[in-house]
């Protein structure tokens, strides 16, 4: 299996990833495939592709923020079950990143991702059994992501200002003991990840200045 690196809208392989994207989740988390053409070419957006004879079986989109040493995870996608794509994606992924983090000087501290909650919501999305919410929820847990402790909505991707619910922000860090993260790394994170999103809605907006206002977020079991 190849860990390729996506760039262009052009690159044959960003068809593919783009379908998985399509069927694994609902249209409000989709970049709509044209708008992709810059995320690609910006050289802190990482996309790559697990490629398995010619076809992409997995997917996964990150970026690391040198200024604060942690990285955020956009999306992890299995197209295919019983190729082990989930355990080759989590773990070329890392890799990658502790080598970005040790050209700066640094070892990771930490990674975000923004998790389903199938408990408060019922999802009617995922594609194969690998990517049931109720299973990524697991894994992810298992990969040792904890729940900030905050309740959560982000912009709609489609950019008309709605607030997506049913999910918890939740960080991933390089010291399983640590109980909890400043609030400003989340207020500061969450504003620059989302500036590209001009429309916001005012709930995402109050959640982010109550978090200017806190100074620690505990991290809770996921």
């Amino acid at each position: 299996m190849e860990y390729s690196r996506i760039t262009s809208v052009t690159d044959p392989l960003f068809r593919q990833v783009h379908n998985l994207l399509s069927e694994v989740f609902p249209p409000e988390e989709v970049l709509e495939y044209s708008l992709w053409k810059e995320p690609l070419e910006d050289p802190g957006i990482r996309v790559f592709a697990a490629v398995h004879e010619g076809s992409v079986v997995g997917t996964t989109e990150y970026r690391y923020y040198s200024d604060w040493n942690v990285a955020m995870t956009d999306f992890t996608i299995i197209g295919r079950e019983g190729l082990g794509v989930g355990r080759f994606l989590a773990q070329r992924r890392l890799n990658d990143l502790q080598k970005l983090a040790a050209d700066n000087g640094k070892e990771l501290f930490g990674m975000f991702a923004e998790i389903y909650d199938p408990y408060r919501v019922e999802y009617a999305f995922g594609g194969i059994k690998p990517m049931d919410p109720f299973v990524r929820r697991e894994v992810l847990s298992h990969l040792g992501y904890k729940r900030l402790d905050l309740p959560y909505v982000h912009p709609s991707w489609q950019g008309d200002g709605e607030a997506v619910s049913g999910l918890d922000l939740c960080f991933m860090p390089g010291d399983e003991n640590l109980e909890q993260i400043e609030a400003a790394l989340v207020a500061n994170f969450l504003t620059r990840y989302y500036a590209v999103l001009a429309d916001k809605p005012e709930v995402w907006t109050s959640m982010v200045e109550r978090l200017k206002s806190r100074d620690t977020v505990p991290l809770l079991p996921l």
